[in-house]
């Protein structure tokens, strides 16, 4: 039976992701929620599936909205984060926790301080992100998700941007963020994942898969958000988020690029990211889903144009809609970059 959520429902998917951890994202959600909220709404379904969660705030609203959620990503920083944010109905850091991976080290580890030494953060951040790893790697299940998570969020939150593409100032603008710590980061962080947690009653999961690899079975709602191609170059998150990555497994099972001045991890191919490559991968991807309604978010600046993108999903689905927002995205080097404007396309195939 498909269950239709309330306006009710819709309202407290809106309201309790306001609370979520803003994580400095390409391609963030967080201002599309009430639109996304809405159209979930609108189709209904008892299980969901968030194929590229991302920061994880879609997956969250459609958990306050009811649904049965599993939060999916390529990375691996991302799939952390929704297990600490997502699938944890009840578990917290509490102030032992926090004080314990803020205090002396557990051993005199100091790979991230020999490895990233005049790169990105100062001397005593970097001791602090060894220190802190040194007690993380005690903890298990879902307290470590969410100390890692809160790490994360603090090493983003203290690079300008957010981005790891450039390891000066350049973009220092004196707020706060780019001032304050590691250490009263990772404090604040921790606090903001420990705020959100909450007990839906429904079973929630998190998972780190390549989307063709997903189960497409037992899904009512299959939500997409794929990497939207660029007309030129790519747009490899990989590239710009390797030392978020490196982090949320202590660069464990990763390789660094050690002649790229950023320390780069080599990149895992997604053909998501490239003109020539996403068309095939959007058919592939529809045809895996197509048993479940689907939700696409694709962008005006991003090829194929969204013709195709409709041809494409009509091929699996008798009914497509496709409903416009104008969006301005947060990544850009300035606030006049005029790639940030755009418009965001959200396919609804039934």
């Amino acid at each position: 039976m498909t269950i239709t959520p309330t306006q009710l429902d819709v309202d407290a998917g809106i309201l309790k992701s306001a609370s979520y951890p803003r994580l400095r994202y390409m391609g963030s959600k967080y201002r599309l929620i009430p639109h996304l909220a809405a159209v979930f709404g609108e189709v209904g379904g008892d299980t969901a599936l968030d194929a590229f969660s991302g920061s994880g705030v879609v997956s969250y609203a459609m958990k306050a909205m009811g649904y049965s959620v599993t939060s999916n990503d390529f990375l691996a920083f991302p799939g952390i984060i929704a297990s600490a944010a997502v699938a944890n109905q009840k578990t917290v850091l509490n102030k032992n926790d926090v004080a314990r991976i803020i205090g002396p080290a557990a051993d005199d580890r100091d790979f991230i301080s020999r490895t990233f030494e005049g790169l990105y953060f100062t001397g005593s951040d970097l001791t602090f992100l060894d220190s802190a790893w040194s007690h993380i790697d005690l903890l298990k299940g879902t307290k470590r998700s969410i100390a890692i998570a809160s790490l994360v969020l603090a090493a983003a939150r203290k690079q300008p941007r957010g981005v790891f593409t450039f390891t000066q100032l350049r973009y220092d603008d004196g707020r706060r963020d780019l001032r304050l710590p590691l250490r009263e980061h990772f404090v604040e962080a921790a606090a903001e994942y420990n705020r959100i947690v909450f007990d839906s009653g429904r079973q929630c999961r998190a998972t780190h898969s390549d989307v063709f690899s997903v189960d497409p079975r037992g899904y009512d709602v299959v939500y997409l958000d794929p990497p939207y191609a660029p007309p030129r170059d790519d747009n490899c998150y990989i590239k710009r988020y390797h030392f978020l990555e490196g982090l949320s497994v202590y660069w464990r099972g990763v390789e660094i690029m050690e002649d790229t001045m950023t320390k780069k991890l080599v990149k895992r191919f997604t053909p998501f990211s490239y003109k020539h490559t996403i068309v095939d991968a959007l058919e592939r991807m529809f045809e895996h889903f197509r048993d479940s309604t689907i939700v696409l978010s694709y962008s005006s600046n991003a090829v194929p144009e969204a013709e195709v993108i409709t041809k494409l999903l009509r091929s699996v689905k008798d009914e497509v809609e496709v409903r416009t927002i104008d969006h301005r995205y947060h990544f850009g080097t300035h606030s006049a970059a005029a790639r940030r404007q755009a418009v965001e396309y959200v396919f609804i195939g039934r």
